[in-house]
């Protein structure tokens, strides 16, 4: 007897159909799996038969055929093991072939008969379309971000089996205790002294600029950027349903509701490997830090400390908000569109009090040689980073304003920007930038004396334009022609490199 079953696989961050078909037939007692099956996908053979045996069922002594179909992808993980369970009752006359008619089914085996959840349960729900879906009770949450149909949360092989053969009603679950509450965001009153830091950060969050923050130990860099999404907005509809499935894919705990709602804040050790930090692996292609920082903020402490070529994977999705990973079985595009902040020392022995640098100019040029000049011209805001004076650090009413006040002015610069252009000032094309931030005449040539003085490219003359935009609309009275005021704040916050070199060599003056 045959049977078919729906179910669905993971590849990357995104679910795709499979049709489990299991044939029980005459021949030698034997499993065979075809349809691309990797290797932990073909050892649902001894977790389903446990499972059976464990559930008052017996194997059958035939020949059992299964085929994931269709062969186009390669289907990885435990996720299918429920589906071919089912199939094989179904082709023994256990269950009913008419009770799977509408239902998608998904989860792990465990040994003694229990259903298990896996990564990527949202994803792959979320392609079942008009069918409801049986999953893990643990995954109940997850899966009703995604489902189209009525999701039927089980957590025993043979709870299910009683309710497709109708002797038991479909089991009530109470809602999964191992969902974390969003944690509370950092205050940005917390950071003593640093306004023109602070500044920076404000800007970054109002039009999505890259920040890099460039100081020595203990001047507050990782303390600064912790609170950027603090400032930052509540993630759209179509943004949260993204981040949700790549965090859904990549195993990480959601959020109380299921739904990723607020910005993400991920902070990889410099030594992540490139893999980790774009994504893919060897055996199945998983989501990496970038994808996880999507819709929010990807931190890197120790920009210089990074392996270069890890870095510069950083530059394609920088620009493209994806990331396409190809391996020789698969490829997937990734959604990986994060605002980048960085901090790095401004030599290896971190710099310091002025005078306190033991580095001479070719030990600094070495070190942060490192971050390539293409990646370092991706930053819009360059800030150098002083630590605070003893006087703002112990004085308890040195605190600036709070994240909430300060989110309250981001969120009306962002609403100005995209009811203007239909998106944050930092993703302004070239040819934009003349429509929605044309300079004053006196703007304009304050950037032509910086031009033709060597300090600014032509890449960085379209940076310091959006930058500029920002300040602008920041401002009380956001005016559509950007003045000279706020060219020079622009420039202001764009560090200045050592004197003689041109703007994109990485090398800057402690």
């Amino acid at each position: 007897m045959i049977a078919v079953v729906s179910s669905a696989t993971l590849l990357g961050a995104r679910g795709y159909d499979v049709m489990v078909e299991v044939h029980v037939g005459g021949g030698l007692p034997s499993f065979h799996m075809v349809g691309l099956p990797d290797e932990s996908c073909r050892e649902a053979r001894d977790r389903v038969r446990a499972a059976l045996s464990s559930s008052g069922e017996d194997w059958p002594a035939r020949k059992i055929t299964v085929n994931l179909a269709p062969p186009r992808h390669r289907k990885t993980g435990s996720g299918l093991d429920l589906a071919i369970a089912v199939g094989v009752l179904v082709a023994q006359g256990v269950v009913p072939s008419a009770s799977v008619v509408g239902l998608g089914f998904v989860g792990e085996l465990g040994l003694d008969g229990s259903i298990r959840s896996v990564p990527g349960v949202a994803p792959m729900v979320g392609v079942m379309e008009r069918v409801d879906v049986v999953v893990p009770a643990e995954s109940v949450v997850e899966a009703n971000v995604a489902a189209t149909g009525v999701v039927r949360p089980v957590r025993h092989l043979r709870e299910l089996i009683e309710a497709l053969n109708g002797r038991e009603a479909w089991p009530d679950v109470d809602l999964p205790a191992q969902l974390v509450a969003d944690e509370p965001m950092l205050d940005l009153s917390d950071v003593r002294g640093q306004p023109a830091a602070r500044h920076a950060l404000e800007v970054a969050a109002a039009g999505g600029h890259h920040l890099l923050l460039v100081g020595p130990p203990g001047s507050g860099k990782t303390m600064l950027a912790r609170r950027l999404p603090g400032l930052l907005p509540p993630l759209s509809r179509s943004v949260a349903l993204e981040a949700t499935m790549v965090h859904s894919a990549s195993g990480v705990a959601l959020p109380e509701g299921g739904l990723v709602r607020l910005a993400p804040f991920r902070s990889p050790h410099h030594t992540s490997t490139s893999v980790a930090l774009v994504g893919g692996g060897s055996h199945s292609l998983r989501p990496g830090e970038i994808s996880l920082a999507h819709g929010g903020v990807l931190f890197l402490d120790e920009l210089a400390e990074f392996p270069r070529g890890v870095l510069d994977a950083l530059r394609e999705p920088l620009e493209a908000g994806e990331i396409g990973v190809a391996r020789a079985h698969d490829s997937a595009v990734l959604p990986a569109r994060f605002q980048l902040v960085a901090a790095t020392n401004p030599c290896p022995c971190g710099g310091g009090p002025p005078g306190s640098c033991v580095c001479d100019p070719s030990t600094r040029r070495r070190y942060l040689s490192r971050i390539s000049g293409p990646l370092l011209d991706r930053f819009d805001l360059r800030v150098a980073v002083q630590r605070p004076g003893i006087d703002q650090l112990l004085d308890t009413d040195q605190g600036g304003e709070s994240s909430s006040a300060v989110a309250h002015r981001v969120g009306a610069a962002q609403s100005v920007a995209v009811q203007r252009q239909g998106t944050l000032n930092a993703a302004l094309s070239e040819s934009d930038l003349d429509l929605f931030a044309p300079l004053s005449p006196s703007a304009r040539t304050v950037m032509r004396t910086e031009m033709e003085r060597g300090r600014l490219t032509g890449r960085g003359y379209h940076r310091i334009r959006r930058v500029a935009r920002t300040l602008c609309d920041l401002s009380s009275r956001p005016d559509e022609v950007v003045s000279d005021e706020h060219v020079v704040l622009a420039l202001g916050l764009r560090t200045r490199l050592q004197p003689g070199a041109p703007e994109s060599v990485p090398v800057m003056s402690s």
